[in-house]
């Protein structure tokens, strides 16, 4: 029973019959008023290097937000040449610990309507970068860091028996293993810099909230990021009295693709199945009315909204284990030990202990997210059993979900981390600008936002999804509007007049090939 063949089918057919027209935006007064854009430096994770669609490739670098500022910046005179590390490579790396065997993903249609990564480039883009001295790059955005990492010199090696290490920064490295991220981009604005974007802080919760809020030790403290965050901004602006800087917050992680394209409820299911597999819940939702009733008398909505039930049909919804539910383990225990059920029948309740069916999110329920990497789990058979299918007989783990407990400790978090960045650049308001990214990018999923009549969504189907297709970073199209972002905020700021770029005119994503 393959459904995870059927999930993204609609709407990818859905969004591949319209069309989008491009504009030029209109003319505008050129001038730099009171900022200096001699040398811009960049410092940040994946979205300032540019990384999409999985892997850090040579047209994604290309039109990363920090590359189209320093274009747009020097169509009024305003910047030297932004050094990017390019990695020469058409698709990149896709699976760094794997041999680089996978590039960056297309989508590929029919068959296989999910993304899919392409041939990768055997490690070449992972090769030191020694176009430049390393003194002279501009962009230092590496994927996977957070706002400690960009600290520590472990980050560029060694690379065995060291959790820290990535292969993307050791490749840039001033000094591999002694070096650290902030470092570089401070020596580079010791030499000449006078301009900085400065984007960290969104690895802090977003390798947390992808991996489905399983492992609580990769989520940044509130006062450990608040003290390497101020740490690393006051080593950027102490790098040059001078120099000014934009800085951006931290988006909404659970706004992205990533958790809103797989749906709840994905599930098309043969009446024959459908039946088969409510025969085989029927014992489990009657241990569920029997704890209702005395001695246990749970809550009748409770062991109500835990019952498993299939339709015939599409619209089922996917069976997860909720760590936050009530472990019915105990209770069960207690109906075997008093003769109502057998230890085999027990047995076969284990894997049910906090399970239920996902929750369809609606305009007042917060409902259950589903991570994008799902839709080519869900309905796939656990060793070779077909009456086991994940998501179906067998409850998701942790790792594909968001429950709605997580969502809120996530959100709680990037608060706090926007308040520590926003309280940061008001102490500088001189020398600061904030790039409110976060309501940006809540109102393109919104559906707020269009950009010269084009539609402009928070999707990775084209022609007009703003989201590269790992379902997490923008594509060229969405960096070029992170890019107007920053130029409109510098411009309000300090009176200048940098041209806005024409983000129509930048590559969203390909249509499927077969």
């Amino acid at each position: 029973m393959k459904i995870h063949k059927k999930i993204l089918t609609a709407a990818l057919a859905a969004a591949l019959i319209s069309s989008c027209t491009y504009n030029f935006p209109e003319s505008q007064d050129k001038g730099l008023g009171q900022v200096d854009f001699a040398k811009m430096v960049s410092i940040g994770n994946s979205l300032t290097a540019g990384f999409m669609d999985g892997a850090l490739y040579t047209a994604g670098q290309e039109n990363s937000y920090p590359a189209i500022i320093a274009r747009q910046a020097d169509l009024i005179g305003g910047s030297e040449t932004f050094n990017q590390p390019t990695v020469n490579s058409a698709n990149g790396c896709f699976n760094p610990t794997g041999g680089c065997t996978q590039g960056r993903l297309i989508l590929k249609n029919p068959a296989a309507p999910a993304p899919t990564p392409t041939t990768g480039d055997g490690g070449s883009s992972l090769a030191p970068f020694t176009a430049v001295a390393k003194n002279q790059i501009n962009n230092w955005g590496v994927p996977g860091v957070t706002i400690q990492t960009a600290q520590s010199p472990a980050l560029g090696g060694p690379p065995t028996a060291n959790p820290l290490y990535n292969p993307f920064y050791a490749r840039i490295a001033s000094a591999p293993g002694t070096s650290t991220l902030l470092g570089d981009a401070v020596i580079s604005m010791q030499n000449g810099g006078t301009f900085f974007t400065f984007w960290l802080g969104n690895n802090d919760v977003l390798g947390y909230a992808t991996g489905g809020a399983s492992n609580p030790a990769i989520l940044t403290s509130q006062p450990a990021f608040a003290a390497a965050y101020n740490n690393a901004l006051n080593a950027m602006l102490g790098a040059n009295a001078n120099a000014k800087g934009a800085v951006a917050n931290i988006p909404n992680v659970t706004s992205i693709p990533f958790f809103r394209t797989v749906p709840v409820n994905p599930i098309n299911l043969p009446a024959a199945n459908a039946t088969a597999l409510n025969t085989a819940f029927a014992g489990y939702n009657a241990t569920l009315d029997a704890l209702k009733g005395v001695p246990f008398n749970l809550p009748v909505a409770e062991m109500d909204s835990r019952k498993i039930t299939f339709v015939a049909g599409p619209g089922n919804r996917v069976v997860l284990n909720d760590e936050n539910a009530r472990d019915l383990g105990p209770f069960w225990d207690q109906l075997q030990g008093a003769g109502a059920i057998t230890a085999g029948q027990r047995a076969a309740l284990e894997p049910y202990r906090t399970a239920r069916q996902a929750i369809i999110p609606t305009q007042t329920t917060v409902g259950d997210f589903i991570i994008l990497p799902a839709a080519s789990f869900i309905g796939t058979v656990v060793g070779g059993n077909p009456q086991l299918l994940n998501g179906i007989t067998v409850p998701l783990a942790d790792n594909w979900v968001l429950i709605p407990q997580e969502q809120s400790q996530i959100q709680t978090a990037i608060d706090g981390f926007n308040s520590t960045i926003a309280t940061a650049v008001n102490g500088q308001a001189a020398r600061l600008v904030l790039v409110d990214v976060n309501k940006a990018l809540e109102d393109v999923r919104l559906g707020l936002v269009t950009i010269n009549g084009s539609l402009f969504t928070s999707s990775i189907l084209p022609p007009f999804g703003a989201f590269s297709l790992d379902g997490v970073h923008p594509n060229q199209r969405g960096h070029g509007y992170m890019a107007n972002l920053f130029i409109d905020a510098i411009n309000r700021k300090w009176g200048a007049a940098i041209p806005l770029c024409t983000p129509n005119d930048l590559p969203g994503n390909a249509l499927p090939i077969p």
